[in-house]
């Protein structure tokens, strides 16, 4: 993999202490700090998927109370008043009309993702061989981390462990989970999945918080718009259903948390079981879609997967360049309030304070869901030309929100 680009002198980096402003609910004890051997979490005891679909390297916040308003939280993480790990989003609850849509989008896209899906594999299974570690970046990752295992039993009858964990930006990966990783398994079988990529800002994460580890920094994604690793399904910047959703695709788990007033220095980082969303699960839903599929594209897979093993997929970062000329067109000052990509565009309508949606004016139909959520937001979408965009949309977080309030 080319070397991550450094980072942009105005891109702000905030590490504030953790835990102000928040307060833990009654019920619950609170997470040990360090001591004792680390407990793998497995559903249904956390989150919904099946015990053997993958353990969590987490700390169990299920009592926590972590939500805060999305205003509240925006205007505190621009202000450096606090990290985004070190809270929750509330979570989003879609009406009919969304739920209508993520259906169509998982009906229509199965094949292209078992495809996809099918690529990465034998991708992955060329760089780490039969006795392959998969460990997904929580939560994004998770979907397909547990895709992967299955299609590694479906087309290779294997078995491959697989964790998730966590990794925040500006913060790191959390080093005891990878300590845990490194006392059940050689470091060298081990790769990181996640599902997309949009400017690369994980993947430059992911390179600096393994250096000098035991580790490689090898990244596997369904789609790589933003060009920043070389284990991709494709390179083609297209819906990845379980972006439509937060926990209800995943395994109703919440992302991930770094607070130090709720995580010891000897603690996996946290996350949230959402139990009570039980009703509104379509975690299994999606994984079945596209897995059922795996028959179909298999053929196909095996057709293609040599031709992508030869191919030159060095990273370029070209995704990094559009992201600093978006910036520097609307006069974004941090990086980081710039998402691109659909899934990443998704992330911005569903939990931060978006300011505007820019779209290629050909992406059509697979920008229904982001049309739906900008118009439920009252965000407008500026539709721009396909040869300034790269990506099939950019999502931009208000880059002036303080005190609450969009000024």
């Amino acid at each position: 993999m080319n070397r991550p680009p450094d980072r942009d002198p105005g891109e702000r980096v905030t590490r504030p202490p953790g835990g102000a402003g928040l307060k833990r609910a009654s019920r619950g004890p609170r997470p040990p700090g360090g001591a004792g051997v680390k407990r793998v979490l497995r559903g249904p005891e956390f989150g919904s998927y099946a015990a053997e679909d993958v353990g969590w390297l987490l700390t169990d916040l299920s009592g926590a109370a972590l939500e805060a308003p999305t205003e509240d939280r925006e205007a505190a993480i621009q202000a450096g008043r606090a990290h985004y790990a070190e809270s929750l989003p509330i979570e989003y609850r879609p009406g009919a009309a969304y739920r209508k849509l993520f259906e169509e989008a998982l009906d229509a896209s199965a094949d292209r993702l078992a495809h996809a899906v099918g690529l990465v594999g034998e991708l992955v299974l060329a760089a780490r061989g039969p006795g392959a570690v998969l460990v997904s970046l929580a939560r994004a990752g998770t979907p397909v981390g547990i895709l992967l295992r299955r299609w590694a039993r479906f087309a290779h009858g294997l078995d491959l462990p697989h964790y998730a964990i966590s990794i925040v930006r500006d913060r790191g990966i959390d080093a005891v989970a990878l300590d845990y990783l490194a006392a059940h398994h050689d470091p060298a079988s081990v790769i990181f999945v996640d599902g997309w990529t949009g400017k690369g800002a994980i993947a430059r994460e992911l390179a600096a918080a393994l250096s000098g580890t035991m580790f490689r920094a090898d990244l596997a994604v369904l789609a790589d718009p933003g060009r920043c690793t070389p284990l991709h399904g494709t390179r083609d910047d297209f819906l990845v259903p379980s972006a439509c959703l937060n926990s209800t695709v995943s395994g109703l788990v919440s992302r991930t948390v770094l607070n130090r007033s709720l995580i010891g220095p000897g603690d996996f980082h946290g996350a949230k079981f959402y139990a009570e969303l039980a009703a509104e699960d379509v975690s299994a839903r999606f994984l079945d879609a596209v897995a059922a599929r795996f028959p179909a594209v298999a053929d196909r897979v095996a057709a293609d997967a040599p031709a992508l093993l030869a191919a030159d997929r060095s990273a370029d970062w070209s995704g990094w360049a559009a992201v600093r000329r978006i910036a520097a067109e609307y006069d974004v000052p941090d990086l980081n309030l710039v998402k691109p990509g659909v899934g990443e565009t998704t992330r911005v309508l569903l939990r931060r304070v978006p300011w505007k949606v820019l779209a290629r004016a050909d992406a059509g139909a697979e920008l229904a869901h982001i049309r739906l959520l900008a118009d439920e937001r009252g965000v407008p979408v500026v539709e721009v030309p396909p040869d300034a965009l790269p990506y099939a949309c950019a999502g931009l977080i208000h880059p002036r929100f303080a005190g609450g309030a969009a000024q």
